[in-house]
């Protein structure tokens, strides 16, 4: 018989549960609880877990009755009819699936129903919702009710559900990495990938597997609002309330309070995040129904957590680092975010100085004894500058980092870290630094096999990424890098990071530096481009994506401002002017650099004329650059001016001009 058929199919697809087996198995002979409620997100296997329930009662001759909220009208009275076969017998078993679509009958079923069942009967209710808080509160359940929060299948049990399917070896890795333990998305996974026998590595799921999966995880929601925010809340690394209100304005509040109840949201100190599964398949349909909405959100969180990195304390920044590249996790970003979401594996702290010894000892043994003598060097001039990362469940130390901030070195420092010396000959040889300019060296020494991809390796870059995001005047960051996993020295390329040349050596070891020059592509333009790297991108990463910004001198920016004066009228000639490639035009975005040099300017000659001590220097400047005067003796001439006074206020205005660009080149178009 067909039905004979599905129910030998679905023995072969269940696996595992071991655990809820047998407390399950417990209460059926008499040696557990009488009331074993079962939550957890939909496509979990509570039903087949129910089913299972079923079974293992009948081989135990117990009588068992059926309660599907799907079908049950949700009153009391529709209840009791379906299950009064409990209320008659000590030996009977109830079984309540789907209770989530019964949930109003949660407190009568507490209080009304379950006290009038016989000592010795069972009932297991199954739902997507956790129980109300108030049987934990009721000391009268205690020992009576057992509560089993439904997880996904551990992965031997996930590979075994692959097997029962007839999944291919080398399909399975790429199932797994999408559907996880979770036994829905599994199933429809392998029915997909099993019908498309060609499908390989580069497997995704289609359209169909995705919309089921959303219908059945999910649901209908209660407005396109409540759909925004989860869907906030699958891009997002951890969802707080504060982040909801920036990609979400409205109603930020009551959308963060619905969130944190949906039964496949959990929460963590961090904020909220869904089950994997639900928010694998959230990404995928919104990046096929709507991308340019999907581009859309990803911006304004992009720009959100963009700014918590430059305004969080110190101690928040790796959490901030983190959130924000994990909207980039498909442009391979390297962390494995799922690894530790609360307190993590490794733990950073500040040197003290009873660290020294142990950093020596990490340090000859991660790069031999020359490396070991230059770290000891710095922790003894510049201790604030280091970082040590301790395995947070045994205390063991495992890395230390330096972020060597400089400005000059001396002779000592020179001959004591050949890396360090050459970063700063090579900047000094490229565009050495401007005045209140520094560059910043950073150093690690990471124990193997911690040094390949691994999760102190991750926390290190959080960290590197938010000081260079956070610096203020910063020339140029380098990386010595001696050991580093291929896939560490293509990201650090990828993202805009170039090796030099010169390779420093150290004892019997050569490092290869890795230079960044943040006056040619600033913090923010760096942002901006790994914002929109394509998924696979250029091994060169950001910094080649568009032209550089020049970085000139003080002499060489002053002679640019006085021939760009004179050239004002000339659009075609301003736009050769090596000014159009500097930090003034790049932040004056989406306009024509010839233009936006012109009314730059333009602009720079009015503001005197707000300054009461510089209204000769205006009247000089708008005359001569301004008005079109042929001759500076035709200019004073307007003025009314000695041509010598004339010539010393057009002088003193021309270096007020470049004074101030410089400035505002040097400190950015907001300085004061």
């Amino acid at each position: 018989m067909l039905g004979s058929r599905l129910q030998a199919a679905r023995e072969m697809a269940f696996v595992g549960r071991g655990e809820e087996l047998a407390v399950f198995d417990a209460a059926l002979y008499g040696g557990g609880c009488s009331v074993l409620y079962v939550h957890g997100p939909g496509g979990i296997g509570k039903s087949a877990l129910l089913r299972r329930f079923a079974q293992e009662a009948v081989v135990a001759a117990r009588p068992v009755s059926v309660v599907d909220g799907r079908t049950v009208e949700p009153s009391p009275a529709a209840f009791e009819a379906e299950a009064e076969l409990v209320l008659r017998g000590a030996d009977a078993v109830l079984l309540v699936d789907d209770f989530e679509r019964i949930q109003g009958l949660e407190g009568w079923l507490r209080e009304r129903f379950l006290p009038r069942v016989p000592l010795g009967a069972l009932v297991v209710i199954a739902g997507r919702n956790p129980p109300d808080m108030r049987w934990q509160a009721d000391s009268g359940w205690a020992g009576v009710l057992e509560v089993l929060a439904l997880r996904d299948l551990p992965t031997a049990d996930a590979q075994a559900l692959l097997d029962s399917c007839g999944v291919a070896a080398e399909l399975r890795e790429v199932l797994l990495a999408f559907a996880g333990g979770h036994p829905l998305a599994l199933l429809l996974g392998a029915a997909v990938a099993v019908k498309d026998g060609g499908a390989g590595r580069r497997w995704m799921p289609n359209q169909d597997v995705v919309a089921t999966l959303l219908d059945q995880l999910v649901g209908e929601l209660p407005s396109a609002a409540h759909r925004h925010a989860l869907e906030i809340c699958a891009h997002a690394y951890m969802t707080t309330e504060e982040l909801l209100r920036a990609a979400l304005p409205q109603d930020a509040s009551r959308l963060f309070g619905w969130l944190r109840r949906l039964p496949f949201v959990e929460s963590s100190r961090l904020g909220l995040f869904p089950h994997d599964v639900v928010r694998e398949v959230l990404e995928a349909d919104l990046r096929w129904r709507d991308p340019e909405g999907y581009a859309a959100m990803h911006d304004r969180m992009h720009a959100h957590l963009a700014e918590r990195v430059r305004t969080a304390n110190d101690a928040d920044v790796l959490g901030a680092v983190a959130a924000l590249l994990y909207l980039h996790r498909d442009n391979e970003a390297p962390a494995d975010f799922h690894r530790c979401r609360d307190e993590g594996e490794f733990q950073e702290e500040v040197l003290r100085e009873e660290d020294v010894g142990t950093l020596v000892r990490v340090a000859t043994a991660a790069e031999g004894a020359a490396s070991a003598a230059c770290a000891a060097f710095w922790a003894e001039r510049r201790p604030e500058a280091f970082r040590l990362y301790r395995r947070t469940e045994t205390g063991e130390v495992v890395a230390f980092t330096a972020w060597l901030r400089l400005t000059e070195l001396d002779e000592q420092e020179l001959t004591a870290d050949p890396i360090v010396a050459m970063a700063w000959a090579h900047a000094r040889a490229s565009t050495p630094l401007r005045a209140g300019e520094h560059l910043v060296v950073s150093r690690l020494w990471v124990l193997p096999p911690h040094c390949e991809n691994s999760p102190v390796m991750d926390v290190i870059q959080w960290r590197v990424i938010g000081n260079c995001l956070r610096a203020e005047r910063m020339a140029w960051s380098y990386i010595a890098v001696k050991r580093l996993g291929r896939a560490w020295v293509e990201r650090l390329r990828r993202y805009g990071m170039r090796g030099i040349p010169e390779q420093p050596r150290l004892g019997e070891h050569a490092y290869t530096l890795f230079a960044h020059d943040w006056r040619a592509v600033s913090a923010r333009a760096w942002l901006e481009r790994v914002n929109h790297l394509p998924v696979t991108g250029p091994a060169d990463g950001p910094g080649t994506e568009t032209a550089e910004l020049a970085v000139l001198s003080q002499a060489e920016f002053a002679e640019a401002v006085r021939k760009a004066l004179r050239q004002l009228s000339r659009l075609d000639t301003l736009a050769a002017s090596p000014l159009t490639r500097t930090r003034l035009i790049a932040e004056r975005a989406g306009q024509d650099p010839a233009t936006a040099l012109g009314d730059l300017l333009r602009q720079a000659i009015d503001d005197l004329r707000h300054d009461p001590r510089s209204a000769k220097l205006h009247r000089a400047l708008s005359v001569t650059f301004l008005h079109g005067t042929l001759t500076q003796e035709l200019a004073a001439e307007r003025l009314d001016l000695p041509f010598t006074t004339y010539r010393r206020h057009l002088t003193a205005g021309i270096e007020r001009i470049c004074a101030d660009l410089w400035h505002r080149e040097l400190y950015g178009a907001n300085a004061s």
